[in-house]
Parts: C-alpha cells; structure tokens; sequence
C-alpha cells in the first residue's frame, strides 16, 4: 500500500516444495488487515486562492476501537515523497515545522484547515492516515485545486476606425482578462456568432502573461477585414473558465467599430413634422449619404433655362443640411445636393421637389354694389386661389362664424347689420394654410333717433343734463334748440349727445329739441320738462290729509261710544223713535 506501509508477505504453497510463510502468522495477518479502520475523504477539493481549505477526514475503526493516531500528508505533484504536516493523538496536536506551519489549524472533528490558500498549493495531494493499535493503519487521500476567478474582460476598439476597402487585416478589438488562475480561454464573437481564424480574413492572436503574484492576465486581439455592411456590427468577446467541473463564462460589453467606406447613395429630402409645406414656413432640406466620413456637401436649386443657383452659402455642409426661412410660392422647385468624396474625389448627386402650399388672391364682391339703404339686401362672393382645395368662412366684426361657403347673402338690411365682414379661407389639407379678406357693409339713410331722454320733473335755475341718441350713415350731427355744454360720443354703433343746461322760464315751458341731420335727410324729437312745484306746497298738502284722517277717525270714535251707551240704535224701532222724536 502507498504511503510506507509494509507489503503482507505472501501465504501459500512455494514451487521450492514448502511453505512461504508459516500457517500461524498467515492467519494472523490476513485477520488483521480484514479489521483495519476504514477512512473517507473527498477525490477533489477546489478553493478560491486567498480563502481556506478545509480538508475533512471521516473514519471507522472495527469493534469500536479508539484510534491511537492521526496523521496529515501533503505530496506535491509528480512525487511520492510525503511530508507530513501534523500528528493528532489522546495527549494533543502536535504541528511539524513545514511551510503550512502558519497556515494550518486542527478541527475537532480531525479535519485539516489550510488558510490563505496560494497558487502554489494547487495540484497538492493531502493524506489523512488512521492508526488504531492491532488494527493496524487506514488511510484516504484529496487532490487540492486552486482557483481564481477571472475579472470581467475588458474590450478596447479600434478608436482610429478602419477603412472598408482595404485588403490587409486590420485591428478590431483587443480583449483583456486579468487575475485569473488557471489561465483561462478568450473566444471573439459578431452579432452573437462565434469568430475563427480564417486564412487573410480572421486572425486572433492571445497572449499569456503570469504575473508575479502567480495569477494570468490573457490578452486577445482581433484582426479581420471588413466591409460596409460592418458598421451597425457588435464585437465582444467572452472568457471561459472551469470551476467545480463546470464550463464557467464572462462576457465583456458589446462595442461597435467606426467603418470607412465611400459613399455610393445620396438623398436629398424635406424634413418637416407633417410632410407638408406652407407659406410662412421654416423648411429643412437634408441631404443623406451613405459614405463615413460624411462627404462635403454642395446645394443648388433649378431656375428658369435650366439654370442652376449656388445656394452652398446658406447651408450647413458638414451636417448636410440647407434651412429656408419664411418660405413662399416662389420657394416651391427643383433641389440638389451634390456631395464630393475626397478620398476617390467621386461625385454623387440627389434632387427632391419642394411644393409649397399657399393661398392667394383672396377677393370678396359685393353684388349690389351701389350704396345700400335699410330694407336692401346684398350678396357677398368670396374667391380664391391655391394648388389645394380650399374652405370660405364668414365671420362678423366680432369674430363670430355667420356662414360657411364661398357666399353670404344678408337682407332686410338695417343701420344695425352696417358692420365689417371677413372671408376666411382654409386648406383643408395643409393646416395652418389660411387667408382673409375683410368687407365692410355700409348701410346709408338719414338718421333715426333710438333713444332720448324722458319727460323730466325740474326746477327752474336747476343744472340738468339731456341725452339724445341716434343712428345714422354717414355720420350724423346734432343740434339742441337751447344753448348748453354738449358732449358727443359712440355707445356701440349709436351716436350720442348729451346736453348740459341750466333750466330757464321760457326752456320750461317750451322745452328741448334734439334734432340730428345728415347729407340724407334730419330727424329730431321733442324733451319735455314738467315743473317741479316747491317743497312748502307739497308738506301742506301732506297737513291737510293728516288732519282730515285724524277727524275721520275721532267722528269714529264719537259714533261707535254712543253706539255702546245705548243713545243710537241701528235697528228699525231705533229708526221710528228718531222718527218719533223729531214729530214731536
């Protein structure tokens, strides 16, 4: 058996005619090592480098028996010397001078705790070995594996970009994993597929550096060519590792190339939010090519004869990007961008046609046209034109909608209808696309007077104000029949007058005319004033009608204690004897 015990020497009969050993010490030792102690321990133990290993070792002696001793062994890979590192028996533990003697500790249970495990501990055979007296020796074995865990890789692309067209295989990516024990493997892939060498497309090349704390730092660089297409390609590479018998991985961030390659497409385009122009708007016009670098960009638009206008001056040529302000009717035709590839020096072009919506003359006849009086009637036509269909509004001079249509008809005309009218038109299908024209509606007539004051109660020398107010068109004026202070004024669409005067015998008595006039004819209505008799006259009358109820009310009262007494009777015996008595 491993481990120094003594070969049992052999029993039985020899080709030299006699035995090989005697009978007696045959049975004595076949019997003994049928009741050895059996031990148990694990085939393989892995810890992390830098933790504690903790190697267990269970055991069973026959007959109960105590065991006498137990001893621990390392064996380093490769040889068959043992080194042992401790002895545990009744009296105690007792650790060998080895170069575990500061790293180890003795559990109770007899198992072997190794802190700090390093790399140079990895591959070690540790031996738990069992006496117990007559029984003899037992013992087991654990393969101890180290391990490091390697740091997430590290992916640095290629920052200088790499040209599309070349034939040599260039830099992609370089991938790095450090701190890993043992060195563990690097595998690149694209878009999720796995990269592998192939002849003038793919090289990988790996390199393998142990540092001095003896752990491995691997570095990975991909070489490839690659084409347009490459420039939405995601790289990454992965680290594999074993662990507990299992295939372990790490992933590093997926990173995209920059790719150069020339432009072979160009398109020039109207970028707006609706895809519709209008008068009045900021338009974009953005030019996209498909080469990296961007190329430089030149812009021109078609003018008559099949001209063209340098129009690079107000565009952005690194971005690709010409901005029209304020466009209008005559913004719409043909432009184009035209780029040029400074690494072949080729020139590619692209056109679009920019349409720009817009409305023009708004015009709104009036049939009559001749002036118009109350009771007429009038139409008003609203036209327009514009390359999209069109909606008419009509709208007062408040902004209130009164129609819709290209027509409004208004009759039973009046003073009141005379306002301004506006025709609003709409592009359906351009929002934001609108015009108006404004008309005003004049209905002429003498003046009518809507309102005056009513008939006043004063008092002569007594300040009053007189209001008259009147509609008319043209404009009227106004004359008072009495001198005074006169303010004019428009309340809506009446005019007004008001009159200050001090009232007088001869304005009481005849009062006050308003009258209004106008190159069509006059109107004018009569104030009358009444006399306010004095506040003496009005507290006697007040007297009077006191004293009379207070002598009705005290002839009542006389009426009614005569009634109680007796002295006048209501019935018709009280009749005759009044009757009676004045015979008498």
């Amino acid at each position: 058996m491993a481990g120094g015990r003594r070969a049992a020497p052999r029993c039985g009969w020899g080709w030299g005619g006699g035995w090989g050993c005697c009978p007696f010490l045959c049975l004595l030792l076949c019997c003994g090592a049928a009741g050895r102690p059996e031990v148990y321990m694990p085939a393989v133990l892995e810890v992390e480098i830098g933790s504690t290993a903790r190697l267990e070792c269970s055991f069973s002696i026959p007959g109960n028996a105590s065991f006498t001793s137990v001893e621990w062994f390392y064996v380093n890979r490769g040889h068959s010397d043992r080194v042992r590192l401790c002895v545990i028996t009744a009296s105690g533990v007792r650790i060998d001078e080895t170069e575990y003697s500061e790293r180890l500790s003795v559990g109770e249970d007899k198992a072997l705790s190794i802190s700090k495990v390093t790399r140079q501990d990895n591959a070690r055979t540790f031996i738990c070995q069992v006496g117990a007296d007559s029984q003899g020796v037992g013992e087991s074995r654990t393969e101890l594996y180290t391990y490091k865990i390697p740091a997430p890789p590290e992916i640095t692309p290629n920052s200088a970009g790499i040209p599309a067209q070349s034939n040599d295989m260039l830099k992609i990516a370089q991938c790095t994993s450090e701190n890993s024990f043992p060195s563990p493997n690097i595998t690149w892939y694209k878009n999720g597929e796995p990269l592998l060498q192939e002849e003038d497309k793919t090289k990988i090349l790996t390199t393998l550096v142990r540092e001095s704390n003896g752990l491995y730092t691997v570095v990975s660089t991909l070489f490839s060519k690659v084409t347009r297409e490459d420039r939405n390609s995601l790289f990454h590479c992965t680290v594999h590792y074993w662990l507990q018998g299992q295939m372990r991985t790490k992933d590093s961030p997926r990173v995209n190339v920059t790719v150069f390659y020339p432009t072979e497409h160009v398109e020039l385009r109207v970028a707006t939010n609706a895809g519709i122009v209008k008068e009045g708007d900021d338009v974009k016009l953005v030019c996209d090519a498909d080469g990296n670098p961007a190329p430089v960009f030149s812009f021109f638009r078609r003018e008559l004869g099949d001209s063209w206008q340098d129009m690079t001056s107000l565009a952005d040529t690194n971005d690709g990007v010409l901005m029209l302000h304020n466009v209008s009717k005559s913004s719409s035709g043909l432009y184009r961008c035209q780029t040029l590839d400074l690494d072949d020096m080729t020139q590619h072009e692209g056109d679009v046609e920019l349409v720009v919506n817009y409305i023009e003359g708004v015009q709104v006849k009036m049939e009559p046209s001749s002036p118009l009086h109350e009771g007429d009637s009038v139409r008003l036509s609203c036209t327009a034109h514009s390359p999209v269909k069109l909606d008419y509004q009509w709208r007062d001079a408040r902004g209130r909608k009164v129609a819709e249509g290209n027509q409004l008809l208004l009759t039973n005309l009046t003073f009141e209808t005379s306002s301004n009218f506006s025709c609003r038109v709409k592009a359906r299908s351009v929002p934001g696309l609108e015009q108006s024209k404004q008309v005003a509606v004049a209905v002429k007539g003498k003046p009518r007077i809507v309102a005056i004051s009513a008939p006043l109660y004063v008092r002569q020398d007594e300040v009053i104000n007189l209001t008259c107010k009147a509609i008319a068109f043209p404009q009227p004026s106004f004359h008072w029949s009495v001198n005074g202070t006169t303010h004019e004024y428009m309340e809506n669409q009446h005019m007004a007058s008001n009159l200050t005067v001090r009232v007088s015998h001869d304005l009481l008595r005849a009062g006050a005319m308003c009258r209004v006039s106008n190159a069509l004819g006059v109107s004018e209505k009569h104030i009358q004033l009444l006399d306010q008799k004095p506040s003496e006259s009005k507290g006697i009358i007040i007297v009077a009608i006191i004293v009379c109820i207070l002598v009705v009310a005290v002839l009542g009262s006389i009426i009614y204690f005569l009634h109680k007494k007796g002295k006048i009777s209501c019935g018709r015996s009280g009749k005759q004897d009044i009757a009676r008595n004045t015979s008498i």
